[in-house]
């Protein structure tokens, strides 16, 4: 595959789906980077989480797998690890991942599992950007060696396909898919993140994440959320002044409110402790997490005192980690 070496950290900045540890493949550095595609149907879900990390002379790709009953981590040598910047995607072994589709091919004997099919995406929407805000992380996009970069490459795709996952089908016809990622050399200590776009009755997607952000000499709350319905964006960070109103999270629920202005954002969720995946440490996928693609929440949107959006959104991704 074409690779662009040296590429330039302004580009890369602008084009956050492309790998961007290329420098890092010959060092001994710490470092991971992960992509994240969430597919679902009414009733099904399957996340795919391929990447890399690097533990000094420690250096491996793997691939995660997330359903709603069942999770796996497969690993493979880095040298199974392939890119392209021109068109963007990225391969392990036989596993295709772009943001015009997926192809999986994944055996592994040790688990007894069996992976196959094929994903395609269209009709991709995203959050608005500009120079200031290249990405969900605004100007924090520019500042270098953050601890953990996140950045959202898709909040609402269609997708079309099956995945065979140990001769279990699900198929896919014309759902709805999610596609993030995530780089640096940890993640943060402590965190939530949500994300839905299967609403009852609107046209929405909402991602929220809210860290505990290690920045030089102290530590602070970072907060990068977003809703999109229909095509209306309503963005609450950190960077645009927004205040964190009401954080009650406990390990089955969340009940959280944002204001930026005029507007309230309102989220509220039961959720189940999901299932166990791993986390990079100092480049070392040593933490262990809990995941859920199968639960609901409830968002409200409020301008002064009025509702202007209420739906609930089943087929979530939720992620709470505190401590």
């Amino acid at each position: 595959m074409k690779k662009i070496l040296n590429m330039n950290k302004l580009f890369l900045i602008k084009n956050p789906e492309l790998f961007q540890g290329e420098r890092y493949l010959n060092k001994n550095k710490k470092y991971f980077e992960g992509w994240y595609f969430k597919n679902t149907n009414n009733e099904n879900g399957i996340s795919f989480i391929p990447g890399i990390n690097i533990d000094g002379k420690d250096k491996k790709a793997f691939i995660q797998v997330i359903t709603n009953d069942s999770s796996y981590f497969v690993n493979y040598d880095i040298n199974d690890f392939k890119f392209n910047f021109k068109p963007f995607n990225i391969q392990i072994k036989n596993n295709t991942f772009s943001k015009d589709g997926i192809h999986i091919d994944i055996q592994d004997n040790a688990q007894n599992l069996k992976i196959y099919g094929d994903i395609k995406y269209s009709n991709s929407k995203n959050i608005n950007t500009s120079f200031i805000s290249p990405n969900i992380m605004g100007p924090f996009s520019y500042v270098p060696s953050m601890e953990c970069n996140h950045a959202i490459l898709s909040m609402q795709n269609n997708i079309n396909g099956s995945i065979n996952i140990n001769n279990n089908r699900i198929n896919f016809n014309n759902n709805i898919g999610y596609i993030e990622k995530d780089w640096g050399s940890s993640f943060p200590k402590s965190y939530i993140w949500c994300q839905g776009n299967n609403f009852e009755k609107t046209n929405a997607s909402f991602m929220l994440s809210i860290a505990n952000i290690p920045f030089k000499f102290f530590h602070f709350r970072g907060i990068i959320c977003v809703l999109i319905i229909d095509n209306q964006e309503f963005k609450f960070s950190t960077y645009n002044n927004t205040k964190l109103i009401k954080y009650d999270v406990t390990n089955d629920s969340l009940d959280i409110t944002l204001k930026k202005g005029v507007y309230f954002l309102n989220l509220k969720s039961t959720y189940d402790v999901g299932l166990k995946l791993s986390a990079p440490v100092k480049g070392k996928m040593k933490k262990e997490i809990f995941e859920s693609i199968s639960s609901s929440i409830t968002i409200t949107l409020k301008k002064d005192n009025g509702v202007i959006f209420s739906d609930n959104s089943a087929n979530c991704g939720i992620e709470v980690v505190l401590k």
